[in-house]
């Protein structure tokens, strides 16, 4: 029955991703409802995850509505019209530490627009930086200090040995330095291919010559009075988050019983920041329900809540099986464990949906903590299939039609730099793993 169960995963899937957003969840739901009705107990509903994407979106919401994405937005333009040569460099660095600090990829959207105008204005195809800074802001949620993905994952690895900061201490560089050497051999390709310019992509003079494409140059932002105050909160909360954790860690072991676990310490950290926010910055609430971070982020949530269980039904009900068939490759190639998490991210569609489903299961195959920690970037693979939302999002920005989806399903400029920064990542975890675990 294994074989008909998974083939109900496989079909809830793709039947979520063909109808794309928030219904992605919806068919997950689908897909547990069948499984049930074929006598298989549903797994366990990941609402410790969902809880905390909550809490985080709601911060990152207010935030944008006291003006604070703004002020950041404004920052980073100022940043990459300083350096437009580095454009392939530093777009993907900001969008990696705006999620790093955000603990969602979505904070990419708003930086989109202004990568796109600097590529034009110094006749650079936007499509590469604007695919590096994609991925870049989807592999940084597995180095994310309050990304539900490392929460988990740091809770797997916590009575295994290895602490919340260790897991940071691999996650953070590996992750980086994977995503700047991706932009290095991007900038290397770009260098010896002399049509790689802009002004020599044909698609881009069609589009010039029927007055598609348009140049607006730096745009003036009237930030509001409490913008740099609501981001000044948000990290104060950040910082306030990572030293709870790090206080309450059994290797630090400031305080011995703490009255609240990881998982509480953030969602309550969180949702004082909103208040704050709200408080200080004169928010309305009803604002922050129509911010565009709140319903991207909350239709994450439903999308994380149907797949990441609908994964752990179908591994719960065959851990045993999984067990014989992989349990000893994984222990004797445990990079094969990056193998597995790459392709399943692309079907789960979220870090932490895979992670919750996947990593709780290799840990208990015998996958060495250290092994796990060095492949959990893989986790960022919802690159391949072109239907991501940030994914989307970029090629509709573009209007030069340089980033674009070809016929066949993989033909699109994310999937290199994607396979590039998650490889370097895994490679470096193994090296980073080796010294810090």
């Amino acid at each position: 029955m294994i074989w008909v169960h998974l083939l109900v995963v496989l079909a809830a899937i793709f039947l979520g991703a063909r109808l794309g957003g928030i219904a992605i969840g919806f068919a997950g739901g689908l897909g547990v409802l069948v499984l049930a009705v074929l006598g298989v107990s549903p797994g366990d509903m990941p609402l410790d995850v969902i809880s905390i994407i909550m809490a985080v979106i709601c911060s990152i919401a207010a935030m944008q509505v006291a003006g604070g994405m703004d002020y950041l937005v404004d920052l980073a333009e100022r940043v990459l019209r300083r350096n437009p040569k580095h454009l392939t460099f530093l777009a993907p660095a900001i969008t990696y530490l705006m999620t790093l600090m955000a603990g969602t990829g979505h904070t990419a959207f708003s930086t989109m627009p202004v990568i796109t105008e600097v590529a034009k204005e110094n006749d650079m195809r936007p499509s590469r930086p604007l695919s590096v800074a994609v991925v870049a802001s989807q592999i940084a949620i597995t180095a994310s200090p309050i990304s539900a993905a490392v929460v988990f994952f740091s809770s797997q690895l916590e009575p295994l040995g290895v602490g919340y900061l260790q897991l940071l201490g691999v996650a953070i560089p590996s992750t980086f330095i994977a995503c700047m050497l991706t932009a290095g051999v991007m900038t290397l390709v770009d260098r010896a291919n002399p049509h790689s310019a802009l002004s020599a992509d044909p698609v881009y003079q069609d589009r010039l010559a029927r007055g598609v494409v348009t140049l607006r140059g730096r745009q003036e932002r009237e930030l509001a009075p409490h913008a740099r105050a609501s981001v000044l909160v948000f990290l104060v909360g950040l910082l306030a988050v990572m030293a709870y954790a790090t206080a309450i860690s059994d290797r630090v072991g400031l305080i011995d019983e703490p009255v609240m676990g990881r998982d509480q310490a953030i969602i309550a950290f969180m949702l004082t920041i909103a208040t704050v926010i709200v408080m200080w910055a004169r928010v309305a609430p009803s604002e922050i329900l129509s911010a565009s971070t709140f319903k991207s982020g909350m239709s994450a949530s439903i999308c994380v809540l149907g797949v990441a269980w609908l994964g752990t039904t179908f591994v719960q009900a065959h851990t045993d099986a999984i067990k014989g068939a992989a349990g000893d490759l994984l222990t004797g190639y445990p990079w094969l464990l990056a193998v597995v998490l790459f392709f399943a991210a692309a079907l789960l569609y979220s870090q932490a949906a895979t992670t919750r489903a996947l990593m709780p299961t290799a840990l208990a195959l015998g996958v060495a903590p250290a092994a796990a920690v060095a492949a959990f970037p893989a986790v960022s693979a919802l690159f391949v299939l072109p239907t991501y939302p940030t994914l989307l999002a970029a090629v509709e920005m573009d209007d030069t039609g340089s980033t674009r989806i070809g016929k066949a399903v993989f033909n699109h400029p994310f999937l290199v730099p994607g396979v590039l920064a998650v490889a370097f990542a895994v490679a470096l975890g193994f090296l980073f793993g080796a010294v810090i675990i």
